[in-house]
């Protein structure tokens, strides 16, 4: 009976997440200061005098890798749950070897770090799914981002001040205590949470999502890579207070867009971050290097950053009902995060090698983030017009099949749709596409146009989204 009281589900649920929230940012903040160029692995390479540009280049592929591998074999809790155990113990491994001096070993554990960071970062996407609804997945992303962010932070300015390997010591012990969390972690399959791949299979249309999904995280990531390369070196004689004050306003970002309430219109928000970095890159050019002017613009570009990182997660976040396998959707967005910030990591390089000149690099990097300005609208517009499809399909396809006829034959009358219109509407709310539309009428592609425009000029509408609103909301009238 306890089974069935209402509040078991809820603190089941709760536990689960908060596990995986942890014990994930645990996981990252070792990432983030140490495997994934970060200020560990950097010192280290400092204090031994070597070039670390080799172990910076190869984790990222490694990590690359590992991504958009790890869907193929990681398909369920359980082997997520031993991939994390794994990697972590092989994690607090690979971190001892660089308590000795440099050698082969230092390369190897970064190429098995990182493929196997990539992996346990896609897998977290299992997790993701099952211990949030879809609605407040964009709070547990931020508490992730949030976490682990914080706890990088300490670990940077040991790093950089006390000692690189009193910073690795620490990220280790973190290892530890991400371990025991992981070990309360539940294996069992969770179905409460229905998967869209069950209603709509068609694999062409969940590609076409995930290209511009990509394309869209690509286009707002390479501006991080920027950051990296022109910004930061410009002040690395202020490292008293970068050490500490560089993550600080992506932390506050993230803390304000996961207050937002659910009916603000965080594209609004997306805007206001685009012109923030805007202004930041001005600054950096009509600035000197002082703190003041540190603040400034590491402040704006940072929690420009953080509306940015968390917008894209979210919308990535939405996209795993979309398929049975979690692990596939998370790895493949991840990795063009991976690829917006090498990219632009690179372009920025090219630039400061170039000109060492600050005004001409910033230049270059305003115009990447104007060029971004101009590719966002549409690619927004694709991506909240495409998931709004899904989830009203996924809405009408739980009603039983009687029931969705009734209500498509009411909302044809009310709007006075001819045969060949109603035959079309049914289509579309079956979630098929024009050209599958046109190959079961036996019509071309332009007539479908024909008709689907017609469609919603009757109804007043713009898009199958709402369609799938007025036929919802038409069949719950039954003298509509």
């Amino acid at each position: 009976m306890a089974d069935n009281f209402p509040g078991t589900r809820f603190n089941a649920s709760w536990n689960e997440k908060s596990l995986t929230v942890v014990s994930h940012s645990l996981f990252s903040a070792w990432m983030l200061a140490f495997i994934f160029k970060g200020q560990i692995l950097l010192s280290l390479a400092d204090v031994y005098r070597i070039d670390s540009t080799q172990l910076i280049y190869s984790g990222f592929i490694a990590i690359f890798t590992g991504l958009l591998l790890s869907g193929f074999v990681i398909k369920s809790k359980k082997a997520a749950k031993r991939l994390f155990l794994s990697s972590y113990l092989i994690f607090i491994a690979i971190s001892a070897i660089f308590f000795f001096p440099p050698s082969h070993f230092w390369l190897l554990g970064i190429l098995l770090g990182s493929f196997l960071a990539g992996a346990c970062v896609a897998s977290w996407g299992i997790y993701l799914k099952s211990s949030t609804p879809r609605r407040e997945r964009i709070k547990t992303v931020a508490d992730m981002l949030i976490l682990s962010n914080i706890l990088m932070i300490p670990l940077n300015v040991i790093a950089i001040h006390l000692s690189p390997h009193l910073g690795l010591g620490i990220s280790m012990l973190m290892l530890c205590v991400a371990f025991i969390l992981a070990l309360k972690l539940p294996e069992d399959l969770n179905d409460d949470f229905p998967t869209l791949s069950k209603v709509n299979k068609s694999p062409e249309s969940i590609t076409k999502l995930l290209v511009f999904l990509c394309l869209f995280i690509i286009v707002v990531t390479i501006t991080s890579g920027l950051m990296y390369e022109v910004v930061n070196p410009a002040f690395i004689h202020l490292e008293q207070i970068t050490s500490w004050y560089w993550a600080t306003p992506y932390i506050i970002a993230l803390i304000i867009m996961r207050s937002l309430s659910l009916k603000i219109n965080r594209v609004n928000v997306l805007f206001i971050a685009l012109a923030m970095i805007g202004l930041g890159f001005i600054a950096f050019i009509i600035l000197d290097r002082g703190i003041v002017s540190y603040f400034v613009i590491n402040t704006l570009i940072l929690m420009a950053l953080g509306v940015f990182d968390l917008f894209w997660w979210s919308i990535l976040a939405d996209t795993l009902d979309l398929h049975q396998n979690p692990t596939k959707i998370l790895g493949v967005g991840m990795s063009a995060n991976i690829l917006g910030i090498f990219v632009g990591g690179l372009i920025g390089s090219a630039i400061t090698q170039a000109d060492t000149q600050s005004f001409s690099s910033s230049l270059v990097a305003l115009a990447a983030v104007c060029v971004a300005l101009a590719l966002l609208p549409p690619l927004n517009n694709y991506l909240s017009s495409y998931l709004q499809d899904q989830f009203f399909l996924s809405d009408f396809s739980k009603l039983p099949p009687p029931e969705q006829v009734s209500r498509i034959e009411r909302t044809a009358n009310f709007g006075n749709l001819s045969d060949r219109e109603l035959q079309v509407t049914s289509l579309l709310l079956q979630g098929k596409t024009y050209n599958t539309i046109a190959n079961e009428l036996f019509i071309s592609q332009n007539t479908v146009k024909y008709y689907v425009k017609n469609i919603y000029t009757k109804f007043n509408i713009r898009s199958r989204a709402e369609l799938f609103n007025l036929v919802l909301k038409n069949g719950n009238n039954k003298t509509g």
